[in-house]
């Protein structure tokens, strides 16, 4: 099982108590040391004053106002069956009224004993007064403001603003909290910090590699001889006790945790409660340390003491319970095999999911996962490798990135077929931009690691999985769980739960423990597409640790999630997480609001991105969009957006709202922010907000990105290699993006194709490959063996991009789940040897100066042909001769025989996804089928240019370009059945969709009878 390096990015490497921290790689510790003592006001004086009247008023004057108007409670004589047939008057109500206030005062004041007797101890909660609920809360914000001049004060929490919550909510853990108080003031809020920073590290912390190496069986934080205590000391102020500040004051290393929690697990609390989760402790509770703890406020026992012998002065109550907790421990210990058996080597050691045995990985994934081939690219890039004297320097930050990739390279594909269909509709004398422009310097360099990092096949596996899972708990009507983050390892899929869920529906099975969904990747290729909306579109890549991939929700983070460290490593993390929750292909819609950065990320969604100038803008739409969205999830009846997205209002979708703050927020707007993200994960809103001090109000997981590339978040246990996007790839990828955009074609004739070749019979080529329709190659022996097809699937892709293929593109195609320089390397040369050279000695296949693979003019294809005959007829010598231009025409339409690539295997040329030929194939079809039906049309042989028209059709069905031209050359010839039959068919292969508005309008011109012709059809 993978583990994180042991080595402390935490902490004083001299082990001292204040654990401080200098560097920027090293993670600001929050608190390293005790807070000093908060001094009394003026205010705090009054306050107490106040609370003193108010207690006097409720606890004497209340009953014996009761007293003198009402009376006591207590009955005059014996109860009687006389009592039920008297007359209800107005004293019978006065009297059942004043019976129930005073049920009312004796439980206050039940609630005030417990609550003076919890403060004067200091030990633990209070108990609870069964039924008091906000009662008990008064009681209790009144007794803490009548002590808050006495030393004893700091130990009573809540605020006053939380006195609408009911003291069962309370006890939740603070996730729930968040969420349960929408309304709740900042004082509430920043009370909790370091619950919930801790609350969430134990939910998530589970998945990251070891951090404790101090925390090994039978080491020296188990000794007998020589235990020491510590008393989980009440909050002050803002700041709450968490056992990673323990840790770090006492331990010298935070992420020691761990060992503080196993020594007291599952024990017995003065309180009576237990220690079950590493994030959840309370004020008063005994916490036995390792005995290589030190601090001045630590209690040191000996092994047969009665009472603390060393550390600082305790009451005799707190002693006896030390004592207690000691005596109790020993016997947890002998229940449990000893301290040392006792260990939980699955909380000790925090690590990433587990992973499955060799035998179940091998039927499981029968291949490499391609989450390997993209880390193999990554490493290889990073090094000076050199082939005939040049560099294979690729963008590193895009080859390490292959959900990235592959969201980038999928939205690139859809942006140039838009670009070619509306160039194609909207051209007027011949279509301008049917050939893309080819990017060349950093967008070539930008394209090719796409092309080489990119995984579709696992963002596919991935959708289906998650949408999968969505639609089988809808089945079951069960509602989605809250998902922190995703883990994709060797090819399966982890969800990391923010709670134990029950068992999850397959063929989903239960991780290393409650928490945990595991699906293997063969139950994934299972999924097939369902119709339901994406569960969970929040998901965006943050980096990997060993070969492990993390995606962490930012939909559901109980709060901010803050990104510290330098403003330029800051952005590159920024602009990955935009560019990936911008083109991912797990989600359906959504809209990401970039503040501070990213005016020019844009183009990748203009649909889904949008920036703002700055953040008081930002706060005023997100304060409208909350309320929007409170309103909207009341007037459903949901809890939040996870039960809006399964069962039968997921229609609504409720697509997410992230927000993504790069510039460091003034104090103000920090307090803004922190409100608004009180509640957000409720309502489908996720922040991610920059700060250069590294504390941030309202943060609840506190990550920071290092000078080295490292993305640390001490509280969640997490050291990642970050997945970043820096500012030169980003001007890459955007170039690539404006390019393509269809608003954007340039004005001019067409295009030129990368490629013209010699039509006259003097430019006969040396090899020609046949490739719009069945494969041919002509002028060329087949080769021997099964690498035959390898090598032909090889020239294909050169064939298709005569501009030049970089090696690892050429290899990452045909080898898509990874491949070694070794075999990449056979191939070529095999490729080398079976294409030759022309008579004067060129190698067929050569190299340019960029290092890419580039072919000889002397080796065509078909569609190099079909190109240039176009281009010559319409650009060349056709443009001034019609005759010319009829020939050429002709010529070009002869050589269409069917789509590209007929006869394919199946499970070869996947890479053709990522192509934009399946689009400009058929689009150069229909443009040469139009242009030859206007010759003929001009000089009135309507029936040629229907069979023009009918052959451009083959391959081009849906052009609709083609049937408008066809129904125009069909009434031209003046027979009106032959038109009725044409509008039959059209109508018969539009289906249930029914004719496009254009071609409904053309039938009315052409055919104004056409709608009964087709009632009568249907």
């Amino acid at each position: 099982m993978p583990r994180r390096s042991t080595s402390s990015r935490t902490g004083n490497p001299t082990g001292s108590p204040t654990g401080g921290s200098s560097g920027t790689g090293t993670p600001r510790n929050r608190t390293p040391q005790p807070l000093p003592r908060r001094r009394r006001s003026f205010g705090d004086f009054v306050k107490a004053f106040l609370a003193f009247v108010a207690l006097v008023v409720l606890l004497v004057g209340v009953p014996y106002a009761l007293a003198v108007t009402i009376g006591w409670p207590f009955p005059d004589g014996t109860p009687s069956l006389d009592w039920l047939q008297e007359e209800i008057t107005v004293n019978t109500f006065l009297g059942v009224l004043g019976v129930i206030v005073w049920i009312a005062w004796a439980q206050f004041t039940a609630c005030v004993l417990v609550e003076i007797k919890a403060a004067l101890s200091g030990v633990g909660m209070p108990g609870r007064v069964p039924g008091a609920g906000p009662s008990q809360l008064l009681a209790r914000q009144l007794v803490a403001a009548l002590l808050l001049v006495g030393a004893t004060a700091a130990s009573l929490t809540p605020g006053l603003s939380q006195l609408g919550n009911s003291y069962g909510d309370n006890q939740r853990g603070t996730v729930a909290s968040a969420q349960a108080t929408p309304g709740g003031s900042l004082s509430g809020i920043f009370a909790q910090q370091q619950e919930q920073a801790a609350d969430t590290a134990a939910a998530i912390g589970r998945q990251a590699a070891d951090a404790a190496g101090h925390a090994e069986v039978g080491g020296p934080s188990v000794k007998a001889e020589n235990t020491k205590y510590y008393r989980i000391q009440p909050p002050e102020g803002r700041h709450h006790d968490s056992l990673w500040e323990i840790a770090e004051r006492h331990l010298g290393d935070g992420r020691r945790y761990g060992e503080i929690y196993q020594l007291n697990k599952d024990r017995v609390q003065p309180d009576g409660s237990r220690l079950s989760e590493a994030s959840l402790i309370r004020p008063g509770w005994i916490m036995q340390m390792p005995g290589d703890a030190r601090g001045g406020d630590l209690v040191d026992m000996s092994s047969t003491a009665t009472a603390p012998d060393a550390g600082p002065a305790v009451s005799a109550q707190v002693q006896q319970q030390i004592n207690t907790y000691a005596q109790a421990g020993g016997d947890h210990a002998q229940g449990t095999g000893g301290s040392t058996a006792s260990l939980d080597t699955n909380t000790t050691r925090i690590s990433i999911p587990k992973q499955q045995s060799p035998a179940e990985t091998s039927a499981a994934t029968p291949a490499v996962h391609h989450e390997q081939h993209a880390a193999a690219a990554t490493e290889t890039a990073s090094e000076s490798a050199s082939d005939a004297g040049f560099s294979f320097g690729l963008p590193e930050a895009l080859l390490g990135a292959p959900l990235l990739a592959a969201g980038l390279l999928g939205a690139l594909g859809r942006r140039r077929r838009q670009a070619l269909w509306q160039s194609a509709l909207g051209a007027v004398g011949g279509r301008r931009g049917m050939e893309p422009p080819t990017p060349t310097g950093a967008a070539a360099d930008a394209q090719d690691a796409l092309l080489i990092g990119a995984d579709p096949e696992g963002v596919r596996l991935l959708d289906r999985s998650l949408r999968g899972l969505a639609a089988s708990l809808a089945g079951e009507s069960r509602p989605l769980p809250t998902v922190y983050a995703a883990w994709l390892s060797n090819g399966d899929l982890h969800l990391q739960l923010a709670q134990p869920a029950g068992k999850p529906p397959a063929p989903w099975q239960l991780g290393q423990d409650q928490t945990f969904w595991l699906l293997s990747r063969t139950d994934a290729e299972r999924y097939e597409d369902v119709d339901t909306a994406a569960p969970y579109p929040g998901l965006v890549s943050l980096g990997t640790m060993d070969d492990s991939r993390l995606l962490l929700n930012l939909e559901s983070v109980p709060g901010i999630v803050s990104l510290s460290g330098s403003e330029s490593d800051r952005a590159a993390v920024f602009a990955s997480v935009a560019a990936e929750l911008a083109t991912n292909g797990w989600s359906d819609r959504m809209t990401i609001t970039l503040v501070g950065f990213g005016e020019d990320l844009t183009p990748l969604a203009p649909n889904r991105l949008r920036h703002l100038d700055d953040i008081e803008a930002l706060v005023e739409t997100m304060e409208a969009e909350t309320r929007q969205r409170r309103g909207a999830l009341g007037a459903a009846g949901h809890d939040s957006v996870l039960t809006g997205r399964t069962g039968p209002a997921q229609h609504t979708r409720w697509a997410p709202h992230l927000v993504l703050l790069a510039a460091s927020p003034s104090a103000d707007d920090a307090v803004k922010l922190a409100e608004l993200a009180a509640d957000a994960s409720r309502l489908g809103i996720g922040y991610l907000v920059g700060t250069d001090s590294g504390d941030l109000p309202g943060a609840a997981w506190e990550m920071e990105i290092t000078g080295e590339g490292k993305l640390l978040a001490p509280l969640l246990g997490l050291e990642l290699d970050a997945q970043t996007l820096p500012v030169a790839q980003q001007r890459a990828i955007v170039e690539l993006f404006v390019d393509a955009d269809p608003e954007r074609t340039p004005e001019g004739p067409a295009a030129t194709p990368p490629f013209l070749v010699d039509i006259s019979e003097q430019g006969r080529p040396a090899v020609y490959a046949r490739l719009v329709g069945p494969y041919e190659i002509i002028g060329l022996d087949t080769p021997d063996g099964e690498r035959s097809p390898l090598q032909h699937e090889a020239l294909a892709l050169l064939l298709l991009h005569r501009e030049g293929v970089h090696p690892r593109v050429l290899a990452s195609a045909l080898w898509p789940r990874g491949v070694t320089d070794d075999v990449r390397e056979a191939l070529l040369e095999r490729l080398r040897v079976w294409l030759g050279t022309d008579p004067d000695g060129t190698p067929r296949l050569a190299t340019d100066a960029n290092g890419r693979l580039t072919l000889a003019q002397s080796v065509v294809s078909d569609l190099d042909v079909l190109r240039s005959l176009y281009h010559e007829a319409t650009q060349g010598r056709g443009a001034d001769s019609r005759v010319v231009r009829g020939r050429l025409l002709t010529d070009a339409l002869a050589l269409v025989r069917g789509p590209l690539l007929a006869d394919r295997p199946e499970g070869r040329y996947g890479w053709l996804t990522h192509e934009i030929i399946d689009a400009q194939l058929p689009l150069l079809v229909a443009d040469i089928g139009l242009a030859l039906s206007e010759f003929h049309l001009v000089k009135n042989r309507a029936e040629r240019a229907i069979e023009a028209l009918n052959a451009a059709l083959n391959s081009a069905p849906g052009d609709e370009r083609l049937w408008h031209e066809l129904l125009r050359a069909t009434h031209t010839t003046g027979d009106t059945d032959k038109l009725q039959q044409l509008a039959a068919d059209l109508i018969h292969r539009s289906g249930a969709r029914g004719l496009p508005p254009r071609t409904e309008a053309l039938l009315d011109e052409l055919l104004p009878t056409w709608r009964d012709g087709s009632s009568a059809v249907g």
